[in-house]
Formats: structure tokens, sequence, C-alpha cells
């Protein structure tokens, strides 16, 4: 019911798009042969059109083949929750339905997990679960049918477990904020150390780069005011235009630009964290941010502790007020910028996830780095004594 029926009927996962090709390759979704020509050949075997909101699929499968798993409940330091809840709920986000259609798979699985005996002797509390979509769609805050998402994360029986989302809740103790799936999962040592040579030695002829697409609709809108400003540059800015390229998979457009591109411009999507920002990381672009909320308060896991080591902040007031975007990254000499290039490049294992089931063998990579966040978690409530109700934290 939480997962397998959805596989089974996968063309009813999405009223606009058919997602039944995202489950091939065990949720890596279909190869990328696009790039064969662009792309170093030996790495094209590692490339697949991944769902942005794919994630939780990916980490249920490795879970299935983790190494640190097992089957003696008894022995088990933590339980993962195997639910596909962003899948679950994605289906009722759009049109005319209901608050109870979109809790129903959530209430249902509760129901479940409550006539578990490992469940019951800890109410949860070592337990974790994986969303594949923004906290913010499991936080309906009310019973009324016009309110977006559903209320899973305020469901009583769920204030105990820890939750991995591809954006957390800075104000959360128990969320972890995991990348976003890329469009790269290495199968080995190698994929990885041919695809940092790449991005470290290509050959960039734009400052900077824009992806995305404006919202007129929405006054004042920021990525509009960023798309004017990088057409007001075509020298200097390369722009990927998301209301005419298919920008939702990463594809070669998007990826062709962040190659081009010394720096890349990440403002908030839909909300404050976009996939864009490890594509363009991916690249070995430097990310330049306009919310510290993007990236610094989300993956402390992932990323460099110390934020201009790898990106440049430019608050969106000071753009809007008239700082020149291009003289700001103008500032910075070449070695200044093959220093920030270097510390993304040498980050890209831990935000991208391996192809092969069982991980890779010497590198950590999302996933394992996810699973350490969760374990440290864990321990950090174990010994502060308050295992049982993580909610007081």
């Amino acid at each position: 019911m939480f997962n397998y029926d959805m596989q089974k009927n996968c063309d009813e996962l999405d009223p606009r798009h058919n997602k039944c090709e995202k489950y091939l390759n065990d949720g890596l979704g279909p190869a990328a042969k696009e790039f064969a020509g662009v792309l170093p050949e030996s790495i094209i075997p590692a490339l697949y059109w991944t769902d942005l909101f794919w994630g939780e699929v990916l980490f249920h499968n490795r879970m299935l083949n983790y190494k640190c798993r097992t089957l003696e409940p008894e022995s088990a330091t933590a339980f993962y929750i195997p639910f596909h809840v962003g899948l679950a709920v994605r289906k009722y986000l759009w049109g005319n339905h209901t608050a109870r259609e979109r809790d129903w798979h959530a209430l249902m699985l509760i129901k479940w997990l409550q006539n578990q005996k490992w469940w019951n002797r800890s109410n949860g509390s070592d337990h974790f679960i994986m969303f594949g979509r923004m906290t913010w769609d499991f936080r309906r805050l009310t019973n009324s049918d016009a309110d977006w998402g559903t209320s899973f994360i305020y469901m009583p029986e769920m204030k105990n477990v820890i939750r991995l989302s591809v954006e957390r809740s800075i104000w959360d103790s128990l969320e972890i904020a995991v990348p976003y799936p890329t469009v790269f999962h290495p199968r080995s040592e190698s994929d990885i150390m041919v695809w940092q040579k790449f991005v470290r030695t290509r050959r960039r002829n734009h400052l900077f780069s824009f992806v995305g697409g404006g919202r007129r609709s929405i006054k004042n809108d920021f990525r509009e005011l960023l798309k004017e400003r990088c057409l007001n540059e075509p020298t200097a800015c390369r722009h990927v235009d998301c209301a005419w390229e298919n920008c939702r998979d990463g594809k070669t457009a998007v990826m062709s630009a962040f190659l081009d591109s010394d720096f890349c411009l990440q403002p908030r999507g839909d909300a404050f964290t976009r996939r864009s920002v490890f594509d363009c990381m991916l690249a070995g672009s430097i990310p330049v941010f306009f919310w510290r909320r993007t990236a610094y308060l989300q993956y402390e896991f992932f990323l460099p502790g110390e934020p201009e080591t790898y990106s440049v902040f430019i608050h969106r007031d000071d753009v809007r007020n008239g700082t020149d975007i291009r003289k700001v990254l103008e500032g910075y000499g070449r070695e200044e910028v093959e220093m920030m290039r270097e510390k993304v490049t040498d980050y890209i294992p831990r935000f991208v996830y391996a192809k092969p089931s069982q991980g890779l063998e010497k590198t950590r990579d999302a996933f394992d780095i996810a699973i350490d966040g969760i374990l440290s978690k864990y321990k950090d409530h174990m010994q502060r004594g308050r295992i049982g109700n993580f909610s007081e934290i």
C-alpha cells in the first residue's frame, strides 16, 4: 500500500505527468544518453534523468542493501520507516482534493506502526523517515480542504521521529536537510575522479549564469529581476529560460550553462532551496546566494561549514537597490575563483547519490552521510537522556 502499489499504479501518481519512467533503474530514472558528445564518454553510463522529488525512492533502495542493515530488530540502533510519503501525497496536491484524501496514506501508516512492537517500545523515538519533498508539503496546519499539503509532521505520533527532507524547517531539531538528487550517480571512485577532473579543467566562457524563469504574476518577483539583469549582460551572463527549456530534470541546456560559467545565481524557488543549487555545484560552478536559508542553514552535513570558501552571498535587498551583480563577481580574482571551485569540486561526492545499491567501496556519498547524520542526532539525544521525548528538545 505504501510503496509497491504506488509503483504499480505509477501512471496515477501525478495528474499532470506520467511518472512511470522515473521508477526505471531502481528510481534513478531513464538513462541520460543525450549527454553523449557533451560530457566525457566514460561517465555517460552514470548519468540519469532522476526526478528531483525521487530521493525517497533512491534512499529506500539503498537501505534495502545497506551494509549496516540488520533483520534482527532487537539488535537495531534505529528503525527506518519505508514509506514514500512524498509520492503518496503528490497525487492529491493539485486539483479538487480534500484534506482527508491528502492525509489518508499517512493515517494508514500510523495505524500500522502502532501495531509494531518496536515502535511501541520507544514511541517512535528511534525511528526515522525520508521525505522526497520539502518539509512544507507535510506541515498543513488546519483541516481545511483549501490548505496545501498533508498534516503528516503535525500528527501526534510523528513528534519523536527523525526526518530527512530536501528542505528542512530550521526551527525543527528533528529534521536533517539532504541534497536533491542530481543527474550524476557514480558507479565507482573512478567515475568521481573523471568528473572532478572534467569540471576542474573546463573552459568557461561566461562570468555567471542564471537558470530559471521569471514569474510576472508575482509582484516584484526577484527571479524576474535576475532574469532581466542577466539578459542585460549577454557577454557576461548565460541564461536558460525554464519557460522554454525543460529545467525540471536538469536537461542538457541546464548543465551546459553551468559548465560554461564561473558563478551561478541561485535565488529561492518554490521554497528557499532548489535542486539547481546542486546541479550548479556538480558542474563546478560557484553558487551565488541571496537568502541564507537556501544553503547555509540547511545542508550542514553535506556542504562546507565556511560559506565564503565555496559561495558568494549578495543580499536580495542590495540587488533590488541597485547592487551590480557583475561588478561584485568581477571583484573576485582568478586565484580566489579557482580556490572556491576547488572547494566545490572536492565536495561533489558528498552531495551525489551513487548508483550501486551497496554504495561505493571507499567514498561516502549523500546516502552514507545522511545515515551518519541520523545516528549522530540519535546519539546526541540519547546522551542528553531524553530519548523517547525528542519533542521537548
